[in-house]
């Protein structure tokens, strides 16, 4: 799928994780659910930081192109290092070691050991991060045209802002996990990644996610749908039908999600 579906589809997952908590007994803080669906919203771009032309490698300018180039080419090496008998051999990484649940986990616990050892700095860096990309997903439109540099103060005062509110006794930065601040803020981002898979699944390539369990003689097994149900990224169905129902269901699930904590 193209960005703003994946952004789109993160920003649902995370209002269903909302409601899903709220009827187990834990409900969200308000600011846990707003902060924790952009997050999602901007995970949900991460895995595409294999290939220089998706919208996280343009989205900071020069640092994240050559990041997108150094994991291109560790995506590489670990491919054709690991591959299967029937794999083949590949020359670019797009779709391959960041788009499995392994390093899906391993983005979650680091950003969350990172806020749980340094603190308040940390948290407004992850929060950059991710608001930067949900708002080049959330709001595609908007950010084409307008400057990065507008795009990365919206980023900064948003995660400015919601840091503050999270500090606030009460609204949630112990959610979940009592005694450990911010410890929660790597499953928004885990799930933005594998929400981010599930979609590439859908497609014609299908997703590697569960390397490197091998599966019919490939440990790159490209999961998906069955064929007859796949599309082409970007195509009639991703536009018209998936984005309007992640519209639909992130808007009912948030309202959901608030009246269950009420």
């Amino acid at each position: 799928m193209m960005g703003p579906a994946h952004s789109l589809s993160g920003a649902a997952a995370w209002v269903g994780v909302a409601v899903a908590t709220a009827l187990a007994g834990h409900p969200m803080p308000w600011p846990v659910l707003v902060a924790g669906t952009l997050i999602c919203a901007g995970a949900a771009l991460a895995p595409d930081l294999d290939q220089k032309s998706a919208t996280i490698s343009r989205a900071f300018g020069p640092p994240s192109r050559w990041l997108a180039g150094l994991i291109d080419k560790l995506s590489v090496a670990v491919h054709n290092a690991t591959r299967g008998p029937r794999d083949r051999r590949r020359t670019g990484g797009h779709r391959t070691l960041s788009h499995t649940w392994l390093w899906a986990v391993l983005m979650g616990v680091g950003f969350s050991a990172a806020a749980v050892h340094w603190g308040r700095w940390a948290v407004l860096g992850i929060l950059f991060v991710h608001m930067v990309l949900a708002v080049e997903g959330l709001l595609w439109r908007a950010a084409r045209i307008s400057s990065d540099i507008m795009v990365w103060l919206l980023g900064a005062a948003t995660a400015w802002i919601l840091a503050g509110v999270l500090n606030q006794p009460g609204h949630g930065s112990e959610w979940l996990f009592p005694g450990q601040p911010y410890l929660w803020i790597g499953i928004p981002i885990v799930l933005g990644a594998m929400v981010h898979c599930v979609g590439d699944a859908l497609t014609i390539s299908g997703c590697p996610f569960l390397w490197p369990l091998k599966i019919k003689g490939r440990r790159w097994y490209p999961l998906g749908t069955p064929r007859f149900m796949r599309f082409r990224a970007g195509a009639w169905v991703e536009s018209n039908v998936l984005m309007p129902g992640f519209m639909v269901a992130t808007a009912a699930g948030g309202i959901a999600a608030v009246v269950l904590a009420a």
